[in-house]
Order: C-alpha cells, then structure tokens, then sequence
C-alpha cells in the first residue's frame, strides 16, 4: 500500500504576492435570535442585555442588542473565507465598539488591505462593520500567509 499525500492546494485562498493595497471583500449577515442564543452558548457570553428583553430595556441600548464579538466574528469570516482566504493566519485585532446591533439589523463586514509586509508575509487590514449607513465596528488586523509547499 502506498502512502499518497493530500494536496491541499486548491483549499488555499490568496498568496500573498496577489494582494495590493485597497483589495477589499465584504460580508454580510442578518442578526438572528438563534444567533444571539448559539453565541451565548459557545462563548459563555450571558449578559442580561443580550438575553433578557425587560432588563435590556432598562438600559441605554433601551432593548436587547446582539454580542460586540458576535459582530466582530463576521470580521474573521471575511479573512477566512474571502480575503486573503483559507490559510490565513489571524495575528492581531483591534477593535472599536461605536453602536449597538440588534436583531433582524443586517451586518456588513469589509477589510481592507492596508499595508503589505513582505519581509514576514503580514498584511494589515482596516476592518469595519456597518448597519446601513452606521459603522458599528471600527479596527485594524493583522495577518500572515504562510508559505505553500
């Protein structure tokens, strides 16, 4: 029996050398209940604003709003999927939380190539979410593209 090994080339996204400054790609998603409860779960994350609509309503949100990681979650999905793709390697986020998201509310989330470190493959990234008009989500990333064999 011989030992063949998997050639993963074609799950890979973006090489580094195909990327230029002010690439951008986006995702969007309309926030539900269930994804509010699924990311209460996974994260542990149960703060009453979230989960209980009487007592969010007594807060300055004035009713429930969706998880700030929740939202910044759709930020790695773009790096994962679309840009720069499978086999990016997430190394820094920062974040800047402007305005709450709530359910049914439908999120975008575009990075943008900012700046290309060739020395060690590190690309930065301007990252933002928006509702509409609104940028909910304001930050910079940085990730590296490994090598292909």
């Amino acid at each position: 029996m011989s030992e063949s090994k998997r050639n993963f080339s074609e799950m890979y996204g973006h090489q580094f050398e195909d990327l230029s400054v002010g690439m951008s790609a986006s995702l969007s998603r309309t926030v539900s209940e269930a994804d509010i409860l699924m990311f209460a779960g996974v994260s542990g994350d149960n703060n009453p604003v979230h989960m209980d609509e009487e007592f969010a309503a007594s807060t300055m949100f004035g009713g429930r709003i969706a998880h700030g990681m929740l939202s910044a979650g759709l930020i790695s999905a773009v790096f994962g999927t679309r840009l720069p793709g499978p086999g990016s390697i997430y190394l820094s986020q920062n974040l800047k939380f402007k305005a709450p998201v709530r359910i049914g509310q439908t999120l975008v989330a575009t990075v943008t190539v900012k700046e290309l470190k060739a020395e060690k493959r590190r690309v930065v990234f301007s990252t933002v979410c928006t509702c509409g008009e609104t940028v909910v989500i304001d930050g910079e990333a940085e990730l590296m593209l490994p090598l292909r064999s």
